[in-house]
């Protein structure tokens, strides 16, 4: 076993309780109908019993997962978990039964003659049941664990694709100033290393007090080469500031915003940022420059489509073609995917 096998989720626990309940409460049920016994002393004993026997399991795994299994060896986990779960059934029956002596609820004769081996035969049981469970337990816990694994490496994929776009297109900037001014290709140069040093970490989630000063670094870096006529306004809640956002989102949109809609023979360029935050977070980003013209995302956009599904249960939609405005949703992020 290794740390999938050991780990059970509180949910993992009511079922099991359902479960055992449900198992519990029908046999017993069946058996005082054949033995021609109150069939509603039957259920209540079942019942009863059911919650004793989860209630044990619950406190031993519990602490044998937790305290024991990690600090002894593997050979052992076996035939200590054999011995925890027929533990579980034995005093889940003595226990019902105990408790059913100071009731006037009827039970069957082997029960009170004999508990002690009522008790071993249903801890058998018990152990059965829980062999049955605990694959199923590890099956589900591997398949989300390999779930998690391709998200994350998804993710990481989708990154790779987006740091040799922007390089592709400042290198290209760089290009056109060398020609131009040596002086302004050498600010751009600093400004590509600066702006590359604060995004190049890998995480794939960032504070949006981040992102903001990434997108501010990247206007920068445009104003370099469109000579200062790119403007940028940003209103935002400082609540909203500390919330996790896919990396180079904003950014992104700003970059797509310059490259579809700036119209460098006219006037300026204008991109303005709203962000919002009630029960979701809204992040609108529209400027003045020309109508979309194409509602088809292209690779950068689609980019972040779906690192926005993966990440954060969020999607990226055209608000308006004119004005051109892009609109963000998403809920809480989460690095792992494991929401």
């Amino acid at each position: 076993m290794n740390d999938l096998e050991l780990r059970i989720t509180v949910r993992d626990w009511l079922g099991i309780l359902l479960i055992g309940i449900l198992f519990s409460g029908f046999l017993s049920l069946l058996g005082y109908y054949l033995l021609n016994l109150s069939t509603l002393h039957g259920a209540l004993f079942g019942v009863t019993l059911g919650f004793f026997i989860t209630l044990y399991s619950l406190i031993f795994i519990s602490a044998m997962n937790r305290y024991l299994l990690p600090r002894i060896g593997k050979v052992w986990w076996n035939t200590i978990a054999v011995f925890f779960s027929f533990l579980s059934g034995f005093l889940g029956t003595l226990s019902t039964h105990t408790l059913v002596k100071t009731t006037p609820l009827v039970t069957i004769e082997l029960f009170h003659l004999h508990p002690f081996q009522s008790s071993s035969i249903i801890g058998g049981l018990t152990y059965l049941m829980g062999v049955l469970i605990y694959r199923l337990v590890k099956t589900r816990n591997e398949k989300e664990h390999i779930d998690t694994l391709f998200v994350q490496s998804r993710v990481r994929s989708l990154e790779t694709q987006l740091n040799p776009h922007f390089l592709y297109n400042a290198l290209n900037s760089l290009a056109e100033l060398i020609h131009q001014d040596p002086n302004k290709a050498e600010a751009a140069v600093l400004k590509i290393s600066t702006f590359l040093r604060n995004t190049m970490g890998e995480n794939p989630l960032i504070p949006l007090r981040d992102e903001l000063q990434n997108v501010h670094d990247y206007i920068d870096l445009e104003n370099i080469r469109f000579g200062g006529r790119i403007a940028i306004a940003v209103d935002t809640e400082d609540k909203a500031k500390s919330i996790l956002i896919p990396k180079f989102s904003i950014q992104l949109l700003c970059e797509n915003a310059i490259k579809h809609g700036f119209n460098t023979a006219s006037h300026d360029f204008n991109i303005t940022i709203q962000i919002t935050y009630k029960e979701s977070l809204h992040i609108r980003v529209s400027n003045n420059g020309r109508p979309i013209g194409n509602t088809v995302f292209g690779i950068g956009l689609s980019n972040l489509q779906e690192r926005l599904s993966h990440l954060c249960n969020g999607q990226l939609i055209i608000e308006s073609l004119n004005p051109p405005t892009y609109r963000i949703e998403q809920k809480e992020c989460h690095e792992n995917t494991d929401r």
